[in-house]
């Protein structure tokens, strides 16, 4: 398999890729948007347009472009166009302050910052005087040839942390390694319909499920900003399939649970809260008989236990309490993903066999490549990350937060 966006738009051009549920209009070239969505094949040719003027300006092969924006179809192409050039996005959220914006610049170093005219305030911030805004790229000359070599294990992309630290790298690699496991743990499919709430330059809302939707050839439902009702009026009209985020959408969203609430959820065949999600709040879709699969996941393994398994005829429930009842039950997240390995530590430095209790470690491809800022270089996957967080493991496999 492959990220290669071409290849999709090559197999199916006329499937609509991301569906733009924002009041306004994308920022894209002409002839490639058909109204408030793009095909397959418009965002390979906006990843096209995006890397011969990125191209334009004089970016190569090992350079690091910053994007500061809230969630576009820009933001995706602008990976893609990044792998064509052998470069690496390092997205920026726009929530960061003008104080703590300057943490993920002090490690990247970039070479161009690309930032949506509302961030414009942001930018100006951070001492870094080349920058261009994305309606700007449309003035820059293209350069014919723009392609650069083809490396999987080079830097692709680059996370930061919710408060901007810290900063790490994932290649083509162990981006391909993350799709290809969620496709597995919750059947995502071709038919897969999901809304992305949460931010795309957060690792639960780029890597954990917008990419492996998109490497399945299905279709993202994408707000500029996170809008209960937007989503649900665009997950009822699209048939959503998956549902992903953080306590703030799960909460919001039932928040009419008479309502359009329900007609949304009519089509959605598994929720996939964050483990830090108040189990009361998903009450009102394990009422709805939605299977819910809460999912653990840190910054350099943006998905390491998830609560469900896929069967041959697709999703196939959760481990959630081995079907018990009980909001006990509902503290229990479930098994390592595919391709990813954990162990327990307990404080003595010992290694935890069988039940028992201690700090969550892994290692594996999934896990990201490296750390910028202290530990450039090193490589998570042939080492065990620290996750900081203690688990508790039973007789059967399962994990639970202590």
């Amino acid at each position: 398999m492959t990220l290669s966006l071409a290849r999709r738009a090559a197999r199916f051009p006329d499937r609509t890729a991301v569906v733009d549920i924002s009041e306004k209009r994308l920022y894209a070239p002409s002839e490639t948007i058909h109204e408030d969505r793009i095909t397959y094949d418009g965002l390979s040719t906006l990843t096209d347009w995006l890397g011969a003027r990125l191209a334009g300006l004089g970016i190569e092969s090992g350079d690091t472009i910053c994007l500061v924006s809230r969630n576009r179809v820009t933001s995706l192409a602008l990976l893609f166009a990044c792998r064509r050039l052998g470069a690496t996005l390092a997205p920026i959220s726009h929530l960061l302050t003008p104080v703590t914006v300057e943490r993920p610049f002090d490690v990247l170093d970039p070479d161009l910052v690309v930032a949506e005219p509302a961030q414009r305030d942001l930018v100006r911030s951070i001492s870094f005087d080349r920058s261009v805004t994305l309606p700007d790229l449309a003035e820059v000359d293209p350069a014919d040839r723009w392609r650069g070599d083809s490396d999987s294990s080079r830097p692709l992309l680059a996370l930061h942390g919710d408060d901007g630290r810290p900063v790490t790298t994932f290649s083509e690699r162990t981006l391909e390694s993350n799709c290809i496991a969620a496709v597995l743990t919750w059947g995502v499919t071709q038919d897969a319909v999901a809304p992305i709430p949460t931010r795309l330059s957060a690792p639960d809302g780029l890597v954990r499920l917008a990419l492996p939707v998109l490497y399945a050839g299905g279709r993202l439902l994408l707000d500029r900003a996170f809008d209960p009702g937007d989503a649900l009026t665009a997950m009822a009209a699209e048939n959503a399939t998956h549902l992903s985020g953080r306590t703030s959408v799960f909460r919001d969203l039932a928040g009419d649970a008479d309502g359009e609430f329900t007609a949304a959820l009519e089509s959605v065949r598994c929720v996939l809260p964050d483990a830090a999600v108040d189990p009361a709040l998903l009450d009102p879709y394990r009422d709805r008989g939605i299977p819910v699969s809460r999912v653990y996941g840190v910054l350099e393994c943006p998905t390491i236990l998830a609560g469900s398994a896929v069967a041959s005829g697709g999703f196939a429930g959760t481990d959630d309490g081995d079907g018990r009842d009980g909001a006990a039950e509902t503290a229990s997240i479930g098994r390592p993903i595919l391709d990813c390995r954990v162990r327990l530590v307990a404080s003595d430095g010992s290694v935890v066999e069988g039940a028992g209790s201690g700090t969550l470690e892994v290692r594996g491809p999934v896990v990201a490549d490296g750390r910028l800022g202290g530990e450039a270089g090193s490589q998570p996957a042939d080492r065990w990350v620290d996750t900081g967080q203690s688990f508790e493991r039973d007789e059967h496999g399962r994990y639970a937060l202590e």
